[in-house]
C-alpha cells in the first residue's frame, strides 16, 4: 500500500505579494519630475522676483533681506523716469531689436533656401565659411564696422546700431538645417503646380517652419535687446541710445543707485517677457513636432 505524503502535508495559504503597478510607478515618476521642475523654476525665477522687490523698496531698505518691503513704493520708478529718458530709450531699443530681427530672418530665409535646395560652385565652402564667422567674436570686426559707420556719417544714430546686423550666421544655419529636413515630395508637388522658388519659399516652406522661426525670433530679439558694447561705442546722446546704456547710467564712480537701477531693469525686462509669452506656443509646438519626427 502506498501512502500519499501530500495528503498529510499542512495546507499553507497562498500569500500574494503586492507589487506596484506600472501605472502607479509612472504617476510617481511624473510627480517627482514635476516637483524637480517646480524647484528649478523657483530657483530660476527668484532673481527676477528679487529685482522687482528691490525696485519697490525705499532707499533706506534697499539692502534689506526680507522677501517683501515693509512699505512698497514706486519712488524708484518715478526717479528713473525723471533721471533718464527711459521711455525714449525703450522705444529706440524696441525699434532696433525689431528691425534687426526682421532683417536677419529675411536674409536668413533667403540664404538658407539657397543652401538647402540649390547646388552651385563652392556651395559647401561658402556654407563652411559662414559657419566659421559665427565663431568670430564681434570685437574682432568692431573697428572695421566703426570706421564704415563713421565714413557713412551715421555715428550717434539708430541706423548705425542696425547696419552691422543685417545678416547673421546663426539664422542661416538654423533655417538651413530646418529646410533640409523638409519633405521633398511637397516641394516637387508645388513645382508641378507651377509654383516658382519665391512662392515655394514664402507659401510652402515658411508657414511650416513657424516653430523654428519663432525660436529664432526670440533668440535674435533678446540678443539685440541686450546688446551693450556696440551702442556704448556709437552713442553720444541719451536720446539716440538704448535702454542698456540708460541702465548703466545709474552706476557711477560715486556709487550705484540700486533702487532706480532695479526699477529701470524691471521696465527693460517687460518687452522680453511679453515677446516670449506671445511666441511660447509656437516654440512648444516646434519641440513637440521635433520629438514626434
Amino acid at each position: 500500500m502506498t501512502i500519499d505524503a501530500a495528503a498529510f502535508a499542512p495546507s499553507i495559504p497562498a500569500i500574494s505579494i503586492a507589487r506596484p503597478t506600472k501605472r502607479g510607478a509612472t504617476g510617481l515618476n511624473k510627480s517627482v519630475g514635476h516637483l524637480v521642475m517646480a524647484v528649478l523654476a523657483i530657483f530660476c525665477l527668484f532673481p527676477v522676483y528679487w529685482m522687482i522687490v528691490t525696485s519697490l523698496r525705499p532707499a533706506n531698505e534697499v539692502f534689506d533681506t526680507s522677501l517683501w518691503p515693509t512699505a512698497a513704493s514706486l519712488d524708484n520708478y518715478v526717479y528713473a523716469l525723471n533721471a533718464i529718458p527711459i521711455i525714449e530709450m525703450l522705444g529706440n531699443t524696441l525699434l532696433v531689436s525689431a528691425v534687426v530681427t526682421v532683417v536677419q530672418l529675411f536674409t536668413g530665409l533667403l540664404a538658407a533656401y539657397a543652401f538647402a535646395r540649390w547646388r552651385f560652385p563652392f556651395d559647401k565652402l561658402t556654407y563652411t565659411l559662414i559657419a566659421l564667422t559665427w565663431l568670430v567674436p564681434f570685437q574682432v570686426v568692431m573697428i572695421p564696422n566703426y570706421l564704415l559707420v563713421a565714413d557713412l556719417g551715421l555715428l550717434d544714430s539708430l541706423a548705425a546700431l542696425i547696419l552691422p546686423h543685417f545678416a547673421a550666421a546663426l539664422a542661416i544655419l538654423m533655417l538651413a538645417q530646418a529646410m533640409r529636413s523638409f519633405p521633398r515630395e511637397v516641394l516637387e508637388a508645388a513645382r508641378m503646380d507651377g509654383a516658382k522658388s519665391w512662392r515655394i519659399l514664402w507659401e510652402v516652406i515658411a508657414p511650416n517652419l513657424r516653430g523654428t522661426i519663432a525660436s529664432l525670433t526670440i533668440l535674435i530679439f533678446i540678443s539685440t535687446w541686450n546688446e551693450y558694447f556696440w551702442p556704448l561705442l556709437l552713442s553720444r546722446t541719451p536720446e539716440n541710445s538704448v535702454i542698456q546704456i540708460g541702465i548703466q547710467m545709474f552706476m557711477t564712480s560715486e556709487g550705484t543707485q540700486w533702487g532706480p537701477l532695479m526699477a529701470a531693469s524691471t521696465m527693460a525686462s517687460l518687452p522680453i517677457l511679453l515677446l516670449y509669452v506671445g511666441l511660447q506656443r509656437q516654440v512648444i509646438q516646434s519641440f513637440m513636432k521635433s520629438g514626434i519626427r
